[in-house]
């Protein structure tokens, strides 16, 4: 959530102050989608990760074969692909300066990336959602 929420926060600064033909890049419609995306992706994923920790707090015990098993793995995978989805847009936002080392935007998007392929893939992670399912 942290890097959604960081990722977010710099493109809609950036947006509010970078200027293209004149005129606001949040003015232009492509920009105002990205981030109402970006917005909705950040919202649901706290959502998703309010619901594990209200699941946690009712469990009396977790692990294999659980409802929280099954939601706290939704969590982390929809909050890692959105936390990367998020960090593309504020790269992309900022253009050419999303690259720059002197910009955090490019060092987001790494950190997201890291989510995906870290401590479990999201291949992994679907799999263990699916067999939750499937129990």
């Amino acid at each position: 959530m942290g890097i959604t929420e960081a990722c977010f926060d710099l493109a809609v600064a950036y947006a509010k102050q970078r200027k293209q033909f004149g005129q606001l890049i949040g003015n232009f419609q492509l920009i105002q989608s990205k981030l109402a995306d970006m917005c909705v992706g950040m919202e649901t994923s706290r959502l998703l990760t309010y619901k594990a920790a209200i699941e946690a707090e009712k469990a009396a015990a977790g692990g294999k074969g659980t409802e929280i098993h099954k939601v706290a793995g939704a969590s982390i995978l929809y909050a890692a692909e959105v936390a990367t989805k998020v960090a593309l847009d504020a790269v992309q936002i900022h253009g050419g300066y999303g690259y720059m080392l002197d910009y955090p935007a490019q060092r987001f998007l790494r950190d997201a990336k890291l989510l995906k392929i870290g401590a479990r893939t999201s291949e992994v992670r679907r799999w263990i959602i699916a067999r939750e399912i499937m129990a």
